[in-house]
């Protein structure tokens, strides 16, 4: 990424911040945080029905938008927002070097996993792989996983319905986010092989912590506390 993309991307003018939330069951996972961190979002924010992207806050100082969870990384990444809540899924596919994740927020907690049918899996040996075709939205990372092992992953890209893949013969295997498992099973799959423990992390562009420390840092440490107050209640 050039020097332009890190991070200095102007603020519309103003020293607000933008947050960077994704859309779906972390949005709602995240609301606690985000009040308990001081941000309460404008009342269209949760109407399901607004087609407004950005919103603003309690804080004069931060507006939100919502977005994709795999376009989370990439605002924050490229300057266009400041702060963000992003699944370490994402993070891992992408690397950025320009994101700095200083917060586990404990939610959207989940794994990334390899399955396959479960007819294959009763007789299948992963340590005898050498070339796997798999269906994934995380191609890079898969690569990289198997890369690690001396085991070829051939990936094909899909956004969604990934279940669909082996049993309309597209390949034999995927590599998906489970959570209960239960989507797996109910489309005749079984979780084989854990690639990773996910969940959500607090991130902040690298750019604007070096340029504003102490704005970012405060935010940073108000994340922190927040995160480490639900844990307390939960338990």
């Amino acid at each position: 990424m050039n020097e332009e993309a890190r991070g200095d991307a102007p603020e519309s003018g103003s020293d607000k911040l933008i947050l960077a939330l994704p859309k779906g069951r972390i949005l709602t996972e995240s609301a606690p945080l985000l009040h308990a961190a001081g941000i309460d979002p404008e009342p269209s924010f949760h109407d399901e029905n607004a087609r407004a992207l950005r919103f603003t806050t309690s804080r004069p100082d931060v507006d939100i938008i919502r977005v994709r969870s795999f376009d989370v990384a990439t605002f924050v990444a490229f300057g266009a927002a400041q702060l963000g809540i992003c699944g370490s899924d994402v993070l891992m596919e992408f690397d950025f070097n320009e994101i700095y994740a200083p917060v586990d927020l404990g939610i959207g907690r989940c794994r990334l996993s390899v399955a396959e049918p479960a007819d294959l899996a009763a007789s299948d040996d992963p340590s005898r792989w050498s070339h796997i075709r798999i269906a994934t939205k995380y191609p890079e990372l898969t690569r990289r996983h198997f890369a690690a092992r001396g085991v070829q992953a051939e990936c094909i890209k899909l956004n969604g319905a990934m279940e669909l893949a082996p049993t309309l013969g597209l390949c034999h295997r995927i590599v998906d986010l489970v959570s209960s498992g239960r989507t797996l099973q109910e489309n005749g799959l079984k979780e084989i092989e854990r690639i990773a423990e996910v969940s959500s992390r607090f991130i902040v562009n690298r750019a604007a912590l070096k340029t504003r420390p102490e704005v970012i840092g405060a935010w940073i440490e108000r994340f922190r506390a927040a995160a480490r107050g639900l844990i307390a209640d939960a338990a």
